[in-house]
């Protein structure tokens, strides 16, 4: 088995995907799989049937020399396939199975491919792999592995499949455009022109943004239709029911030109062609006068050929008066409007070489099909990119702008959008501080791809940013999102995972709704999947969530994630989350277990595992480092609220600093001290809690019963009270208040020992 399946499979059918005509989409297959997956591959391919009723015929497309060495003989050059044989039965099933023992049919059907002559590896080292396209069998691979390497297993066999499936749909894509050359394109019937041009229209249409529809249009014309084109687009591009302001611009986006293999013998005017761009020559923008030849034609929408003085006065305006491309006029040359839903949207020429056949008149059907299928995929490739950048924008003006800096804890994020523009997801994190120096991490995903997966998760992240305020319990905060969900409505669901971790105490309480569990990597090196209730989505209803509270020890870390990272089509979400794992345990490795890897470049590693097949859906990691607490650095005392209490805060806040080798804080800390217990005294009725914790900062909290919040003010002359928070605002380096279940809690940070 492979060590990474899914990245092989991504890579090898990317090649696939790339690759033009069949034979190179037959040597993209075999060098695709030799030698990761295979040591060697032969392929048949259909040998063209005018007749379906014929037997099948397969021809020999891609075997190499030595392969024939190893078998003792090279594979048969063709075979025919009896209609109720073994293979042929193989072949309508369209599934790839390994040989030996485990498929005594694959071996008749190999006999039946290949005769009794080759020598075929013993055991399971054998696959028979069908090409099989949604509408017919194109061919047939056979993988081959040496008889000193292990068997083919299930997951060798259903990556076999999936390549082999894959191959098959660009055989057939490539067979569906007949490649002829231009001496005598399109003189067939007009049944033949029509079957060209469903081709073409399709495999425009399968472009996924401008710059795949226009390659589309020039894959699909040249050579089949043309010898040249070049495809002019409005700059900028209109969207919608936008009216462009200003004269209108067209941009030169893509030139193609027959060349390379299939081109030899055909000759091109020298002065046609710019030597340092291997390009057509012509001009890379027009303005189109308004009143003018090219706005005339554009005006006209139909395409017309070059061969009048208005027409050929637009070419040259198009192309530019020095373009030696002029010299193509008359039926040589065909200029195409781009029309969309509203309005021009560009401009297409098509060109044949001067000594080639002209165009005919039918030929204008053909370059009106052409035009208007491409125009309308540009038409929409405009609006999905907008409505993508829209909802990107959107969805990350919703996600934090940047991190707290909590006292014992650090903390690093990554969001990664879907592969796909325009699949917005309803990803979200979170680091919310907390009274007490504590900290709530959240991520949270909201089902679905669109504008209102991302309007919801806007909405669940401010209801969990409102929640924690009040400080409720993490099985709370989900209870009462949950609620909110379903006040949004009845299909409005979301999973979140709500930690709160105590730097103090050195333990973390987490409550799950649905989401993938948090991974923990200790200190050592060691890592775990953290065993939390894993309970019901947020938006279900009628479920109670549970919270279980866990060690935290210091230099720990908690990794939490949304499913895109461990989830994708090749592989379920408990494979995923066992190879994140294996992951964190492999990068700690690396700085050994007594450094923990550096918090930015573990979440880089992780990122890391991800294939070009794994970006399905969007992802969202948040990564925090337990530093904590230690006790030494924390003071605790309770007050009670009579006179004595501020006199008392200023000696153990002096004695506490005194001990810390804090000195120079001494002065103001005594003094904001004073000031909020003083206020404290003034309206409590239970006893007054004062802490101080030393970090990088001092940090000093004090919390009563009251839940009314104190606010900043600016006290007349005659008030004997008022100043307390003034001055707490003007000498405290950070300061706020944060009300509890019973009370509130005021707090505020001086500088460092540092200062």
């Amino acid at each position: 088995m492979l060590p990474d399946p899914q990245r092989f499979l991504a890579v090898a059918g990317r090649r696939i995907a790339r690759a033009e005509g069949a034979a190179q989409v037959v040597r993209e297959l075999c060098r695709s799989v030799v030698p990761e997956l295979a040591d060697g591959a032969f392929v048949y391919l259909e040998d063209g049937r005018p007749d379906r009723s014929e037997p099948l015929r397969l021809r020999l497309d891609a075997a190499p020399a030595e392969l024939g060495g190893a078998m003792g003989g090279m594979p048969p050059d063709t075979a025919s396939v009896t209609p109720d044989g073994v293979l042929a039965r193989m072949l309508r099933c369209g599934r790839t199975r390994g040989a030996g023992p485990a498929g005594p049919d694959t071996d008749e059907a190999l006999r039946e491919l290949l005769g009794k002559a080759p020598r075929l590896p013993r055991g399971n080292r054998v696959l028979l792999a069908p090409l099989r396209a949604p509408d017919a069998v194109v061919g047939v691979a056979v993988f081959l592995r040496r008889p000193d390497r292990e068997d083919f297993v299930d997951d060798d066999i259903a990556l076999a499949d999936a390549l082999s499936a894959q191959a098959a749909l660009g055989v057939r894509e490539a067979t569906a455009i007949p490649q002829v050359r231009p001496a005598t394109a399109l003189k067939a019937p007009d049944e033949d022109r029509l079957r060209y041009v469903g081709a073409a229209t399709r495999r425009i249409a399968r472009g996924f943004d401008t710059d795949e529809i226009v390659l589309g249009l020039c894959r699909a014309a040249v050579p089949t239709y043309s010898d040249a084109a070049l495809v002019y687009l409005r700059d900028p591009l209109p969207v919608g029911d936008e009216r462009p302001t200003g004269p209108a611009v067209l941009r030169l986006r893509r030139t193609d030109r027959m060349k390379g293999p299939g081109a030899e013998g055909l000759v091109w005017p020298a002065e046609t062609v710019d030597d340092e761009q291997d390009d057509l020559d012509a001009s890379d923008w027009s303005e189109v006068v308004p009143g003018g030849a090219l706005a005339e034609v554009l005006r006209g929408v139909r395409p017309v050929f070059a061969d009048n003085s208005p027409t050929r006065a637009a070419l040259s305006e198009l192309v530019g008066e020095d373009s030696a491309l002029n010299g193509w006029a008359g039926t040589h040359a065909i200029l195409a409007p781009l029309r969309g839903r509203r309005r021009v949207t560009g401009a297409v020429v098509f060109l044949r070489r001067p000594e080639r056949p002209a165009f005919e008149p039918a030929d204008l059907l053909v370059a009106a099909q052409l035009a208007t299928h491409t125009a309308l995929g540009v038409d929409k490739a405009v609006l999905y990119s907008r409505e993508a950048f829209i909802a990107d924008r959107l969805q990350r003006a919703m996600l934090p702008h940047s991190l707290p800096r909590p006292t014992g804890v650090r903390l690093a994020v990554r969001y990664l959008p879907a592969a796909e523009t325009a699949r917005v997801g309803g990803d979200w994190y979170d680091a919310i501080p907390l009274p007490g120096s504590r900290v709530a991490l959240v991520v949270g995903d909201v089902m679905g791809h669109s504008m209102t997966s991302a309007a919801v998760m806007g909405q669940l992240r401010t209801t969990a940013l409102t929640l924690a305020g009040l400080d409720l319990p993490p099985q709370e905060v989900l209870h009462h999102l949950d609620e909110q969900a379903q006040r949004l409505g009845t299909d409005r669901m979301a999973t979140c995972l709500y930690v709160v971790y105590d730097p103090v105490s050195h333990r973390i309480t987490v409550a799950n709704a649905g989401h993938p569990p948090p991974i923990l990597l200790h200190p050592g090196g060691k890592t775990e999947v953290l065993a939390v209730p894993p309970g019901a989505p947020i938006g279900v209803g009628g479920i109670d969530f549970e919270a279980v509270e866990l060690e935290a020890p210091a230099g720990a870390t908690l990794l939490l994630y949304t499913d895109g990272l461990v989830e994708s089509r090749l592989r379920d979400v408990w494979t995923g989350i066992e190879q994140l794992r294996e992951k964190l345990a492999a990068t700690a490795q690396l700085t050994g277990p007594d450094r923990p890897p550096p918090l930015e470049a573990l979440c880089d590693e992780v990122l890391d595992m991800l294939g070009p097949g794994d970006r399905d859906d969007d992802i969202a990691l948040l990564a925090a480092r337990f530093d904590g607490i230690a006790p030494s650095d924390v003071a605790y005392w309770t007050l009670d609220p009579d006179n004595a209490a501020p006199g008392r805060a200023r000696r153990l806040t002096r004695q506490a600093l005194a001990a810390w080798d804090l000195d120079d804080l001494t002065d103001t800390a005594e003094l904001l001290v004073s000031e909020i217990v003083t206020n404290a005294v003034r309206h409590a009725s239970r006893p007054i809690g004062l802490r101080l914790l030393r970090t990088d900062v001092l940090r000093c909290e004090v919390g009563d019963d009251v839940p009314q919040l104190p606010r900043l003010r600016r006290a007349s002359p005659d008030e004997e009270h008022g100043r307390g928070l003034y001055l707490v605002n003007r000498l405290a380096r950070r300061w706020g208040t944060t009300r509890l279940g019973t009370g509130k809690n005021v707090w505020f940070e001086l500088g460092g020992p540092a200062s």
